[in-house]
């Protein structure tokens, strides 16, 4: 049997109750909407936010690599160009030896092609050192020393490190100094068994296809981080992103059932009221 009583009001009590849990269901709804997060801090779901925090972290470090891969593809391309140029100018070097193999070139005509052959070394050397991408060079580096090494993941873990080596020093990519007094000299030049022509072009050759592969693998390795970098992203918004459609419904709810509370909760505080009335005769 209820007690009727203007001390204790059971029904404006529950009624407070009701309301109270109304308004903090709502609180919760509308820190999901304005932040866009079902799990925003720890006080949402600790579990949930250390683990969002991991993948964060991940994703943050991940992110970092592939923009160091992305200026390790920048100093293959460099280094790519400047070999290329390179090999341009061994096929001229070939010409000039060619034509002072010649006996009948003598005299001036000899001293012009020499010279010819000094500048176009030089010209190779001049490729080879200004082939710098933020102050590194793979092609005057000498290796180990100015090997370049990065990661390739978000590990740290040596299996995920990738070594890039230097190529160097210039001396490897440079043909013997002349000039060349007799034709016999520049034929001497030319022939793999006494000079050093075919040796170098090798070795150009060797450099180019070694730093294509290169620049292929980086790519591929962008490639992935980026995929993966997705795949976490979703991963992370699947765990701790609000469903925004269902939250606007339930808020739209949650307001309705707020004013229902706050009109219960005045009709319940009115009731004491009606105690006046057994008194009004007297």
């Amino acid at each position: 049997m209820s007690i009727t009583s203007v001390i204790t009001n059971v029904g404006a009590m529950t009624a407070l109750q009701s309301l109270n849990r109304t308004n903090d269901a709502l609180s919760e709804v509308q820190k999901r909407i304005s932040t866009g997060y079902r799990v925003a801090d720890a006080k949402d779901d600790g579990g949930a936010f250390a683990v969002a925090q991991t993948i964060r972290s991940d994703t943050a470090s991940l992110g970092a690599v592939n923009e160091q891969l992305g200026g390790l593809r920048g100093l293959v391309d460099i280094s790519l160009t400047a070999l290329e140029q390179v090999s341009k100018t061994m096929i001229e070097v070939r010409s000039v030896l060619t034509r002072l193999s010649d006996g009948t070139i003598t005299g001036e005509a000899r001293d012009q092609y020499n010279q010819q052959y000094a500048q176009l070394r030089d010209q190779i050397t001049n490729f080879l050192e200004d082939a710098d991408y933020f102050g590194r060079n793979l092609l005057t580096g000498t290796s180990p020393a100015d090997d370049v090494v990065t990661l390739r993941s978000e590990s740290a873990d040596a299996a995920d490190l990738y070594t890039l080596p230097a190529l160097g020093p210039n001396t490897n990519f440079l043909v013997m100094v002349g000039p060349f007094a007799t034709d016999a000299d520049a034929r001497a030049a030319l022939d793999p068994a006494t000079g050093d022509f075919t040796d170098i072009n090798n070795t150009i050759n060797d450099a180019m296809n070694r730093l294509g592969s290169d620049a292929r693998y980086i790519d591929a390795q962008i490639n992935y981080n980026g995929s993966k970098l997705d795949a976490m992203e979703a991963g992370l918004g699947n765990l701790i992103d609000a469903n925004l459609a269902k939250e606007s419904a339930r808020l739209q709810a949650l307001q309705i059932r707020q004013q229902l509370g706050s009109q219960t909760l005045s009709i319940a505080n009115q009731a004491p009221q009606f105690l006046t009335s057994l008194f009004g005769g007297r």
